[in-house]
C-alpha cells in the first residue's frame, strides 16, 4: 500500500524573520498566527501545504549538519504551481518587485509553463502552470 502524507510541511531557514514575513506577504501567502513567534511562522502554501520559515539560529536546533549558504549553493527548489501562465509571471513579478531576485528565465514546453526567482535568503522558488493533472 502506497504511503500519502496528509500535510507536507516544508522547513527554511531564513537570516530575517519580519522581512521574509513581508516578502511572502507582497506574494500574496498567508500565515498562521497560531504557529507564529519571534523565531518561525507558518506560511500556508494550501490547505495541506505549509512552508516553516525558521530563524536560522533556531533551524540549527533541528539538525547537527551545518546550514548551506543558499545565495551560493542549492539543496531543494520548491515548486508552487499556478492556475495559468499569467499567474506564473505575476507572481514572480510580485517576488521581484518586492526585493526577490531572478533565477532561470521563463520555460514553456507547451505542457508546462514555469519561472523562477529566489527569494531574500537565496531559497530558489519555482513557480509552474500545468496542462492537465500530475495526480
Amino acid at each position: 500500500m502506497a504511503r500519502t502524507a496528509k500535510q507536507v510541511f516544508v522547513n527554511l531557514p531564513v537570516k530575517n524573520l519580519d522581512k521574509s514575513i513581508h516578502f511572502f506577504t507582497e506574494l500574496g501567502f498567508e500565515f498562521n498566527p497560531q504557529f507564529t513567534d519571534k523565531n518561525a511562522t507558518c506560511m500556508v502554501i494550501n490547505e495541506n501545504t505549509f512552508v516553516m520559515l525558521l530563524v536560522e539560529e533556531f533551524f540549527q536546533t533541528f539538525t547537527q549538519k551545518e546550514l548551506v549558504n543558499a545565495r551560493s549553493s542549492t539543496e531543494v527548489i520548491m515548486a508552487i504551481s499556478a492556475e495559468s501562465n499569467d499567474e506564473v509571471d505575476e507572481i514572480v513579478k510580485r517576488a521581484l518587485a518586492a526585493g526577490g531576485s531572478p533565477s532561470n528565465e521563463t520555460i514553456d514546453h507547451g505542457f508546462m509553463y514555469a519561472w523562477s526567482f529566489q527569494d531574500l535568503d537565496g531559497h530558489l522558488w519555482e513557480v509552474m502552470h500545468m496542462q492537465g493533472s500530475v495526480e
